[in-house]
């Protein structure tokens, strides 16, 4: 099973909303930490988002348009992300690892989101 399977990103214009979901196998998403970081090109790394197994942690670095969520039941953490710009083009990852902005332990291949001006 795939560790981290993203979907969700596409092309929107700007102040648009995209909501991209990230489905974990058993074993990446009982990680301490889930979350969501991206690149866009010629640019470093990123944190965006991340939750700690319970929901009753979590840290979003784009303040007040980007909120992050979980479904245990689904095993998916989500990444709701609002008014767009077209800085945020990025390609979006979601990570499992152990702690918020380290201790990775699985990379999804990432989801692609292009905000267009």
């Amino acid at each position: 099973q795939v560790p981290l399977a993203e979907s969700g990103g596409g092309s929107v214009q700007a102040g648009g909303s995209l909501r991209l979901s990230c489905v974990a196998s058993a074993d990446s998403y009982r990680r301490p930490y889930m979350g969501w970081s991206r690149q866009a090109p010629g640019k470093q790394r990123e944190w965006v988002s991340c939750i700690n197994t319970d929901g009753t942690n979590q840290v979003d670095f784009v303040k007040d348009r980007f909120t992050i969520s979980r479904d245990a039941a689904k095993n998916t953490v989500y990444l709701q992300m609002n008014d767009l710009k077209p800085e945020d083009t990025a390609l979006y990852s979601c990570w499992a690892g152990h702690w918020c902005g380290g201790g990775i332990e699985y990379w999804g291949r990432g989801t692609q989101v292009t905000v267009s001006s």
